[in-house]
């Protein structure tokens, strides 16, 4: 009989702790993979309950959760939509999260280790729980001026930098939209809205054109070319180079044209400061031939081609091609044929020279408090890498003046002020063209760099809508 109980203990004991066993699995080594599960309703019903932590630009909420009278509690709201559309991305009941909705989701939400000692405060003084809020280093003045300069129907982006921090001030595209429109409660209402947006040509609501679109760059990659030739040892300011009308090749037709709206065919050769003045196509082509594929692909990667980075936003690395034949890379190391770019890694090409040959990392974050304001986190400056010496840096710079002093660039000029610059024409289709300034100014203590390109426009509309809007951008942020 005694045995009988025991072995009856033994087995109601055994089950017991494969029942403890199995919530204990449950709610501690999977449960991290049952709140991602896309079928947990009730973990997505009970994030739409938490108030979400704002999105602040110079303090100012430009996303924030306001009490709803649905079963939800509260409704993401974003002020000033279209203006801010690609930082904050939306956040969405049916379509999910983007941008730093998506990527910053644990801070805003509450749910960030970071936050761990907060939540057990709130906890236990029965305060509701609340998310995190993240400022921006977004300037709002020169966010708003750079937006106003994208003509409505144009698609283009503008970027902003810092040179010596990396902090981004402003941030645009067009076309752009409302995330209003995606972060109701109505997944009928979100879904009509979405399609509606699907079909607005040149809009993606799912990505940010400045850091997540590859264009094609132009003379703008003449840069990296002058910048490899210097690198190398083999060309300096003396150099002298052929430049022909047109490039030609042993063998085969095709022959790579020289910039034709300019002044290059003043000279039938041409030293690196005249070539960079007039964008002249034949000598930086020679530049690349001669100097072969691998060089101009490592100038490139120190630039920060191939890389891809967090700000904290995903940013698509830039590329140049590889297994080129003479012609193509030729055509590449004019900014065209495969070679492709986003607008930031521009800007961060001209930071580079700009910050005496030191590539700081992009930042969008200044600051992360909790909900009683204390800090969480305030990111700093960061190296990225030496992009190029400083004694290149130096000449890039003064080559850079020349061309708004005196070149294709002469409407970016500010007076009193020593502007550095480079224009770009990239040819894309038969309807237009990619137009592109990039540079930075004072040229002798650098304060900001400004990247603009505007797509699929013909070469006087490039013009208009570029260097003079580099301008604008350049007195802003100086007059601050």
């Amino acid at each position: 009989m005694n045995q009988a109980i025991r072995s009856a203990w033994a087995v109601a004991m055994g089950m017991f702790a494969l029942v403890l066993g199995s919530l204990t699995y449950v709610q501690f080594f999977q449960a991290q993979e049952l709140n991602d599960n896309d079928w947990n309703s009730r973990q997505l019903y009970q994030d739409f309950g938490r108030q979400r932590g704002a999105i602040l630009v110079d303090g100012r909420a430009i996303a924030e959760s306001v009490p709803s009278d649905d079963q939800f509690k509260f409704q993401r709201v974003y002020n000033e939509p279209e203006l801010y559309a690609h930082l904050t991305g939306y956040y969405s009941l049916s379509l999910s999260s983007t941008q730093l909705e998506a990527e910053e989701s644990e801070i805003l939400s509450g749910t960030s280790s970071s936050l761990f000692y907060d939540r057990v405060v709130r906890l236990f003084s029965g305060v509701d729980s609340e998310g995190a809020s993240v400022e921006l280093t977004i300037d709002p003045e020169i966010q708003q001026l750079a937006y106003d300069l994208i003509p409505d129907g144009q698609r283009g982006s503008i970027v902003v930098l810092e040179p010596g921090t990396g902090n981004i001030l402003a941030m645009v595209s067009k076309p752009t939209y409302d995330p209003n429109l995606l972060s109701g409660h109505d997944t009928s209402v979100i879904a009509e809205n979405a399609a509606a947006l699907s079909e607005q040509p040149g809009l993606s609501i799912y990505t940010n054109p400045a850091t997540e679109s590859l264009v094609s760059p132009g003379s703008v990659f003449k840069l990296v070319d002058a910048a490899a030739a210097l690198e190398s040892g083999q060309y300096d300011a003396e150099s002298q180079i052929p430049n022909p009308p047109a490039l030609e090749f042993p063998g085969i037709e095709y022959a790579l044209p020289n910039f034709v709206t300019g002044g290059c065919a003043s000279r039938t050769t041409a030293d690196l400061e005249f070539a960079l003045e007039q964008s002249c196509n034949t000598p930086f082509a020679q530049i690349a031939l001669d100097l072969g594929e691998e060089a101009i692909q490592e100038q490139a990667a120190k630039f920060g081609f191939g890389e891809e980075l967090a700000i904290p936003t995903r940013v698509i690395a830039s590329s140049f091609p590889s297994d080129l034949t003479g012609p193509e890379l030729a055509q590449s190391a004019v900014g065209q044929f495969d070679t492709l770019v986003t607008p930031l890694q521009m800007a961060m090409v001209a930071s580079a020279i700009a910050n005496d040959g030191q590539q700081m990392k992009p930042q969008l974050i200044k600051s992360i408090r909790a909900a009683d304001l204390e800090l969480i986190e305030s990111p700093q400056p960061e190296v990225l890498r030496q992009s190029v010496s400083r004694e290149t840096a130096d000449q890039l710079t003064d080559w850079m003046v020349n061309v708004v002093d005196n070149g294709t660039a002469t409407a970016a000029q500010v007076p009193g002020v020593r502007v550095a610059g480079k224009t770009g024409t990239a040819e894309v289709s038969v309807t237009g063209d990619n137009a592109w300034f990039t540079g930075f100014a004072p040229a002798e203590d650098p304060q900001v760099a400004v990247s603009i390109v505007m797509e699929n426009v013909d070469i006087p509309t490039g013009q208009q809508l570029t260097s003079p809007s580099a301008k604008r951008l350049i007195e802003a942020v100086l007059n601050r």
